[in-house]
């Protein structure tokens, strides 16, 4: 009896060892974790007095809403994203006549939510797939 408990006791012992000493080669020796990609320093570039129409959920017209917006791009970007400004205005300006932008009881609050969506929108066009991280509404009212 005694020499059964004590194989027994040995067994749990060397699986326990065991089993310690994998986790700590795996610990030790395993897969190197990724390093988080890094990310190029950002910067803004700015538009400003861009007018665009707003229009009500139905499609009618209710009035023009004049904003400024910042658009948040890579570094290097800059300069590119400065010479194709003229080309997201376009954009942005063909897209906002069938995007309702217009809130309010009687339509003539601009939705500066709506306005974000629609610049997003409008810039894989006008500059690229990726270049554009992040739309900041600046100012925004009616004309």
């Amino acid at each position: 009896m005694k020499k059964i408990i004590t194989l027994l006791i040995v067994l749990i012992l060397g699986g326990g060892v065991g089993g310690g000493a994998a986790y700590a080669t795996l610990r030790l020796l395993g897969p190197p974790v990724p390093a988080k990609p890094v990310e190029p320093p950002l910067a803004f570039v700015s538009a400003q007095k861009v007018s665009a129409p707003m229009v009500l959920g139905d499609g009618r017209l209710s009035g023009y809403v004049s904003f400024d917006f910042d658009v948040q791009v890579p570094e290097e970007e800059v300069a590119t994203v400065t010479a194709k400004l003229p080309l997201l205005l376009h954009a942005i300006n063909m897209r906002t006549y069938r995007t309702p932008l217009a809130t309010g009881p009687d339509g003539m609050l601009p939705d500066i939510e709506g306005l974000r969506r629609v610049v997003l929108a409008a810039a894989p066009e006008a500059l690229g797939k990726g270049v554009v991280r992040r739309v900041a509404i600046t100012r925004a009212e009616p004309a």
